[in-house]
C-alpha cells in the first residue's frame, strides 16, 4: 500500500512539473493542444495541460541578425561581382512566424537574393560602389514589405562587402592611380601658378612701391631744394635791407655831421677834388670834369694862394 501511494505521489510530481513551463525574458513559446495551436507563452511563468499541451517553438522577440550568402551578380554592364550582405530583423508577430512559413530565415534569405539580383542587373559597376546606401534602403523596403506578412518587420540591410575580378579590380586599381597621379599633376601645376601669380603680384607691388618712393624722394628734394633758395632769397633780402639801412644810417650821420660843421664854398671844393682823386684811381684812363667843375678849381685856386700866403 505504502509502496502504491509513493508510485502515485511521484506520477503526481512529473504531471505537476511537466506542466509548469517557465519562459525567459525576451522569450515567447508557441503551445499547441492536440496538434493545434492554443496560445503563446510569454515570459514568467506559465501551466499547461500535461499530455494535451505540447511547446511547438521557442520564438525569441529580440532583434537578430542574418548573414546572406554571398551571391554572384551580373551588372548591367556585364561585370559579375559579389556581393555579401546582412540582414537585421525582428520577430512582431510569433504566430505567424511559426504557422506561416516553413523557414522565416530562409525565406528572407532567398528574397534578399533575388533582389538584390534585381537591384544590381540594373546598375553600372561603378555605380554599385556609390550607391550603397540606395541598394540597402530598396533592398530593406522590399524585404519589409515581403515579411510583413510572417510577423517580421526589417529594420535595416547592410551590404558588407562588394568584390568584383580579378582583371576588373586591377583596371580599378590602375585607374585609381591614374586618377591620384592626375590630380597630384594637376595641384602641382596650380600650386606651380599660384605661385608664380603671387611672385608676379610681388614684384608689381614692389615696383609700385619703389616708383611711388622715387616719387616721394623727388618731390621732398624739389621742395628742399625751393625752401632752400627762399630761404636763401629771404636771407639775401634781409642782408640788402640791413645793408640799406646801415647806409642810410652813415648817411644820415655824415649828413648830419656835415651839417654841424657849416661848410662853406671852399671845404665843398676840396672835398670834391679828394673825390675826383680817388675815381682817377681807378681803372679808367680818363676823367670827365663837368663845366660846373671849373669853378670849383678856380676855387681851390684861390684857396691855395690863401694858404700859402697865411704861411708866409
Amino acid at each position: 500500500m505504502e509502496i502504491f501511494f509513493i508510485i502515485v505521489m511521484v506520477i503526481v510530481i512529473i504531471i505537476a512539473l511537466s506542466s509548469i513551463k517557465v519562459v525567459r525574458q525576451s522569450e515567447v513559446r508557441i503551445v499547441e493542444r492536440l496538434g493545434r495551436y492554443n496560445k503563446t507563452a510569454e515570459a514568467g511563468l506559465n501551466f499547461i495541460l500535461p499530455f494535451a499541451d505540447k511547446i511547438r517553438a521557442v520564438v525569441s522577440l529580440k532583434q537578430q541578425t542574418m548573414d546572406v550568402t554571398p551571391q554572384s551578380v551580373i551588372t548591367r554592364d556585364n561585370v559579375t561581382i559579389t556581393i555579401d550582405t546582412v540582414v537585421f530583423y525582428q520577430i512582431m508577430d510569433p504566430v505567424k512566424a511559426v504557422y506561416e512559413i516553413e523557414s522565416l530565415q530562409k525565406g528572407i534569405a532567398y528574397i534578399a537574393i533575388t533582389t538584390i539580383r534585381d537591384i544590381v542587373g540594373k546598375m553600372d559597376l561603378d555605380s554599385t560602389f556609390s550607391s550603397r546606401d540606395a541598394i540597402n534602403t530598396q533592398l530593406r523596403d522590399v524585404l519589409d514589405e515581403a515579411t510583413d506578412k510572417w510577423g517580421c518587420k526589417v529594420d535595416r540591410v547592410e551590404i558588407k562587402d562588394i568584390k568584383p575580378p580579378v582583371d576588373i579590380r586591377d583596371a580599378m586599381e590602375k585607374q585609381m592611380n591614374a586618377e591620384r597621379n592626375k590630380r597630384a599633376n594637376i595641384l602641382e601645376a596650380e600650386g606651380k601658378r599660384q605661385a608664380d601669380i603671387t611672385l608676379a603680384e610681388g614684384k608689381k607691388q614692389a615696383t609700385i612701391l619703389n616708383a611711388e618712393a622715387e616719387r616721394e624722394s623727388s618731390i621732398r628734394r624739389a621742395q628742399g631744394i625751393r625752401e632752400a633758395r627762399i630761404l636763401e632769397a629771404e636771407g639775401n633780402a634781409e642782408a640788402i635791407q640791413k645793408v640799406a639801412v646801415a647806409k642810410a644810417q652813415e648817411i644820415n650821420m655824415v649828413y648830419k655831421a656835415i651839417m654841424d660843421a657849416k661848410p662853406d664854398e671852399n671845404l665843398v671844393a676840396i672835398k670834391s677834388l679828394e673825390a675826383l682823386e680817388n675815381i682817377s684811381q681807378g681803372p679808367a684812363n680818363k676823367v670827365f670834369i663837368p663845366f660846373d667843375a671849373n669853378k670849383a678849381m678856380g676855387a681851390l685856386g684861390a684857396a691855395s694862394e690863401i694858404l700859402k700866403s697865411d704861411k708866409k
